[in-house]
């Protein structure tokens, strides 16, 4: 979902513009969401409006059917099955949120999308390092400042599996160095405390050390940039980038990928996924999931080890 706003906006009447701002609020105040993620809700539904205010008055008149050819003309411009699920996900959100509020003023009001999905499509694992390469690529000189920043920044991601706009947005009061934790802030704005290893731990000290020539008077951010204020997640990205090219990493680096292998390393090692889906902040196993590729030798072995029916496997002697 990564179009602009279409530009012929100022076409849409009140009817299709106003509950896509009350949807919009909704989401800033209410859910919390992130201003990028709103911003994306609102282009999605701004470009459906485009096309269903051509046949319907308003977001009220849609029919299943509407939605149907929308979800055509989609497939017709040669868009992934991943994208045209993406803005169907938006509409059906849309409705949700109109029902629930009772906008539509109909309690008994259908929700048009609800039974329109997107077409298939394989989800991709995502990549990982594995430990030579993590540990290849936290070797980096700490020969300047920022080098000690940025390996701060790469060891607590990798140590406790932090989303890049958690890192961003740590504070100084969020850290805890003598009990090794880190207070978060995650999505939709709720907190979870995370242990930090002794290297993070070692190379947060080392910048926080020399963190004051970097900040300015009361300025509360862990990570600062050359200019003094908070990084921003386009440097951290371009930081990480540049050296995974500079430790010789086959393969690209971003901060996406460190909270993966540290969810890959800690679920290969202890099997749990339960754990895993609390440090890394997920609301359901589901999104955990994605995460992992443990092979089905190690899954067959957890299997046969506690499920209370298992077949366990012949000894030589049997």
């Amino acid at each position: 979902m990564n179009e602009q706003e279409p530009h012929n906006i100022n076409q849409l009447s009140d009817e299709w513009c106003i509950p896509i701002t009350q949807f919009a609020d909704y989401l800033r105040f209410e859910k919390q969401y992130s201003v990028h993620t709103i911003s994306q809700y609102t282009s999605q539904l701004h470009f459906a409006a485009l096309y269903f205010s051509k046949l319907c008055d308003n977001w009220f008149s849609v029919q299943g059917e509407h939605i149907r050819r929308y979800s055509m003309q989609l497939r017709g411009k040669q868009l992934s099955g991943r994208t045209i699920s993406l803005k169907l996900s938006c509409i059906r959100s849309l409705y949700k949120f109109l029902k629930a509020k009772n906008i539509a003023n109909h309690s008994h009001y259908h929700n048009p999308a609800e039974a329109i999905k997107g077409p298939k499509f394989a989800k991709p694992l995502p990549k990982n390092l594995d430990v030579d390469q993590m540990a290849k690529l936290l070797e980096l000189p700490v020969d300047d400042p920022l080098a000690v920043r940025d390996k701060a920044m790469m060891e607590l991601m990798y140590s406790s599996g932090l989303r890049i706009s958690e890192l961003v947005g740590a504070n100084i009061q969020d850290i805890n160095p003598i009990e090794g934790e880190i207070l978060v802030r995650g999505k939709g704005n709720k907190e979870r405390l995370l242990p930090v290893g002794r290297k993070a731990l070692s190379a947060l000290t080392a910048w926080l050390d020399i963190r004051p020539h970097f900040a300015q008077p009361d300025q509360q951010a862990v990570f600062l940039s050359s200019k003094k204020n908070r990084i921003s997640i386009r440097q951290v990205r371009l930081r990480m980038q540049q050296w995974g090219i500079k430790q010789g990493i086959s393969s690209q680096v971003h901060p996406h990928k460190l909270r993966h292998s540290f969810a890959s390393h800690i679920l290969e090692s202890s099997g749990d996924l339960r754990a895993v889906q609390e440090l890394l902040g997920h609301t359901s196993l589901s999104a955990t999931q994605v995460y992992t590729h443990l092979d089905f030798q190690h899954l067959a072995k957890v299997y046969d080890n506690t499920h209370p029916r298992a077949k366990k496997r012949p000894t030589p002697d049997q």
